[in-house]
């Protein structure tokens, strides 16, 4: 059986439509995930550059959030998503907000598009999860032209504590997500092996978001974040990982 058959549970998770119907509420949902999500924002926005009619893909679009906010500027986006109940999401909000951005089903192993047919291609919360990592990664390179933004939980951080039990918990049987951490080296390492070079890196906490989420103060978040990249904390210790990489030039 290949590792990425659809019996992996970054498929079956969220094929369920009670969780494509309440993703963002949990994600995003309070003063922390809002929050979160206005950053996610302005870090996309900083690391696209210009989004005018430049050709974007979102892979793991999800609910959509980020290809809308794309679309809002400009861009040509199409978003992928193995999960035919959160395209529905997406595709619902595109046309409240009279977007024009094509929903597709996909998957990230095997992205059915050219070699560089978008300009920008952008995977957010998919390497955590996809079944094959580095072959996510290649995939993504192949079709970018220019730039690629994924994101990623850090191995030196809080999360790797969250992953193990994670892991541990759903080798007892449990309903849960054990998703993996990676170090920056093992993805530039994969970057660099498909044509791609490190151009900017962004850190978003050193605590837990758990911790952020029960506390529940965009004060503390704000202070904490700040007290952290200070002492060289956020630099070293800060997750998730969201970096843009640009293609080499040959």
């Amino acid at each position: 059986m290949s590792k990425s058959e659809p019996t992996h549970y970054s498929y079956t998770v969220y094929a369920d439509p009670a969780t494509a119907q309440t993703f963002d509420r949990r994600r995003f949902g309070g003063p922390i995930g809002e929050l979160i999500a206005a950053e996610q924002g302005r870090v996309l926005t900083n690391f696209v550059g210009r989004l005018k009619n430049r050709a974007i893909l979102d892979v793991g679009t999800g609910t959509g959030r980020a290809a809308l906010m794309l679309a809002r500027g400009g861009a040509r986006v199409t978003g992928v998503d193995a999960s035919v109940e959160m395209l529905a999401v997406a595709q619902r909000r595109a046309e409240a907000e009279h977007l024009a951005v094509q929903f597709l089903p996909g998957d990230v192993h095997r992205l059915e598009f050219g070699d560089r047919a978008f300009d920008v291609v952008i995977s957010l919360r998919v390497l955590m999860h996809a079944a094959d990592w580095r072959r996510s990664i290649a995939e993504l390179c192949r079709v970018a032209d220019q730039l690629v933004v994924i994101d990623y939980p850090s191995m030196v951080s809080f999360a790797l504590l969250q992953s193990l039990a994670r892991r541990g918990t759903h080798a007892l049987g449990a309903r849960t997500e054990p998703y993996r951490v990676l170090s920056d080296r093992a993805i530039a390492r994969e970057l660099e092996r498909s044509g791609f070079r490190l151009r900017s890196v962004h850190r978003q906490f050193v605590l837990p978001i758990a911790l952020h989420k029960a506390i529940g103060s965009p004060r503390f978040t704000r202070l904490s974040r700040t007290l952290s990249d200070r002492l060289g904390l956020l630099r070293l210790f800060g997750t998730p990982v969201t970096l843009v990489a640009e293609r080499c030039a040959f």
